[in-house]
């Protein structure tokens, strides 16, 4: 079950919303305790993105809420590259972008706390392993906020998780308008990254008005984009014809056996504005334009990511229990570095490699007029696409 943020709901009635059973290391916590998920990024304005991610919070008979901890809950490094059987370690010659809104002033501490936590090597700005810039390529950065914070915390803290070995390249956009955000993408594209990013979304509509996206299309270059995290229903850049369209599952992972179904929150649909990928067009789909999503990874916060942020998110700071659709476009991000094709690689390139990835055949996450656009099924289904990593052979 997943819960949202809704509008006037007191902390009593969250009290008494049911336990979830969460992976990863047990949290510490009163018996009657609860949990929900709440949107890191609020709703935007028109013209403008929100970022995907979704924070899992505990609250306690007393009503206490709780966010943070002082050690890790969700999936670590080790639980992500088991589950995806992920074997390499990629290379500093691949680096991996990420475009986001706003300043998150502790990055780089953030991400060396991070992957000093679970043994991964430092990765710094002194080493030239981690770069940080705006969306001009200056050291000037955007104005603080604690919600994109949280968010680009979790993107690079992905990019380690997956491809330990690869550089980082952090580009933030002055603020989240589309058109911001799509000079950051040009940027990452110019600073030489392999692969790009945006774990956001806004109106396809205005996007397509705005004329941005050929923004999201550098050959060379492969571009990823989290679906969304409201159920059925499509966003930009996610639809842009050269984007691959990152969808959601829920992820059970023992060390030994992996499970997946479609996450309810994943977005998914048929493209109003864009251009079908050609290797969408014998998928059947039923959408003559892009149909979203092509690939999927974990994004259930019930089954979510451990990440470390201190630019405190509503007061609290430390290791936070974090899902959406953010999750899994830096984690396809970084499969597709691993797998050092993206000279190469368009999004069509998963649709001749089925092989290489894990069909995920059950859940939905909604109500659609083509039921593929939002039931998993064998094949591909708007919710999780082609399925799940296994292995690179697919990017």
């Amino acid at each position: 079950m997943r819960y949202r943020r809704m509008a006037g709901i007191g902390l009593a009635a969250i009290a008494a919303l049911s336990t979830l059973a969460l992976p990863g290391s047990p949290v510490a916590a009163a018996p009657a305790a609860s949990r929900h998920a709440s949107p890191v990024c609020a709703t935007p304005a028109a013209g403008y993105a929100a970022c995907f991610a979704e924070v899992l919070t505990e609250v306690a008979p007393s009503g206490t809420a709780r966010m943070a901890a002082a050690a890790p809950t969700g999936y670590g490094p080790a639980d992500l590259r088991g589950a995806y059987h992920l074997t390499t370690s990629g290379s500093a010659t691949q680096t991996i972008a990420i475009v986001d809104a706003q300043d998150d002033p502790t990055a780089e501490a953030d991400l060396n706390a991070y992957r000093g936590y679970y043994g991964l090597p430092a990765c710094t700005s002194a080493s030239g392993c981690f770069r940080k810039v705006n969306q001009t390529g200056g050291t000037s950065y955007p104005a603080v906020d604690a919600s994109w914070a949280l968010e680009i915390s979790l993107d690079i803290e992905m990019a380690s998780a997956i491809c330990p070995g690869c550089h980082i390249l952090l580009v933030e956009a002055t603020s989240a308008s589309l058109t911001n955000l799509a000079t950051a993408v040009d940027e990452a594209a110019a600073l030489g990254a392999k692969t790009i990013s945006n774990s956001y979304g806004g109106s396809e509509l205005l996007s397509w008005l705005f004329g941005v996206s050929s923004h999201y299309s550098h050959p060379g270059v492969a571009i990823t984009a989290s679906t969304g995290d409201n159920g059925y229903g499509v966003s930009f850049p996610a639809s842009a014809p050269a984007v691959t369209a990152v969808g959601g599952t829920t992820l059970n992972w023992n060390g030994t056996t992996r499970t997946e179904t479609a996450w309810n929150g994943a977005g998914s649909g048929c493209s109003s504005f864009f251009a079908q990928p050609s290797g969408q067009a014998g998928a059947g789909t039923g959408c003559s334009r892009h149909a979203v999503g092509d690939v999927s990874a974990v994004a259930d916060p019930a089954t979510g990511v451990a990440v470390y942020d201190t630019t405190a998110y509503n007061g609290q700071s430390g290791w936070f229990r974090v899902g959406g659709t953010s999750v899994s476009s830096p984690i396809i991000a970084s499969v597709i570095a691993l797998a050092g094709n993206a000279a190469s690689y368009t999004n069509s390139y998963p649709y001749s490699h089925t092989g290489s990835l894990n069909d995920v055949t059950t859940g939905s996450n909604g109500t659609c007029s083509t039921s593929q656009w939002c039931n998993a099924r064998a094949g591909w289904d708007g919710p999780t696409g082609l399925g799940t990593p296994n292995g690179t052979g697919a990017f």
